[in-house]
């Protein structure tokens, strides 16, 4: 399994923050366009147990994405696993924290790629690099959202 961690603090309250990530909607407000990533489908109110739909396509293939909330702790953490998707396996864990100055967003991500020995090279080649523009991508556009 790889990691990956992204860490950012943002001048909002936690209350606010956490609402924000709870509306699944909002996930495609935050992803960039590159990744034409679109909800497809989602329940009203997210809980533990939810399952979430999404398209995604990167490199203009598209890619349906179907993730189930594994762990929902409002307003502190919530995780995510894919159950079909791009990823061999994925598991995402969401926490937010008060800290001075606003909320600390915290992202964990372990992760498989497909393709064996071949996925590993990717990740090394780009896949992290991805992955951190995504993360610095969404830092910038949670600002001016919630701004």
């Amino acid at each position: 399994m790889s990691e990956f961690e992204s860490v950012c603090v943002v001048p909002f309250p936690l209350g606010r923050v956490a609402s924000f990530f709870a509306e699944p909607t909002n996930l495609e407000k935050l992803t960039p366009g590159w990744l034409g990533f679109r909800v497809l489908e989602a329940p009203d109110e997210i809980e533990a147990g939810s399952v979430l739909r999404y398209r995604t396509g990167p490199f203009g293939l598209p890619l349906t994405w179907v993730a189930q909330i594994a762990v929902w702790e409002p307003p502190f953490l919530f995780s995510d696993v894919q159950l079909r998707g791009p990823y061999r396996q994925w598991e995402h864990t969401h926490s937010f924290a008060e800290v001075d100055g606003g909320t600390e967003i915290r992202d964990r991500i372990r992760y498989r790629l497909r393709g064996g020995p071949l996925g590993s090279v990717a990740d090394r080649l780009g896949h992290r690099a991805m992955l951190t523009r995504l993360f610095d991508h969404r830092t910038r556009r949670l600002a001016e959202l919630l701004g």
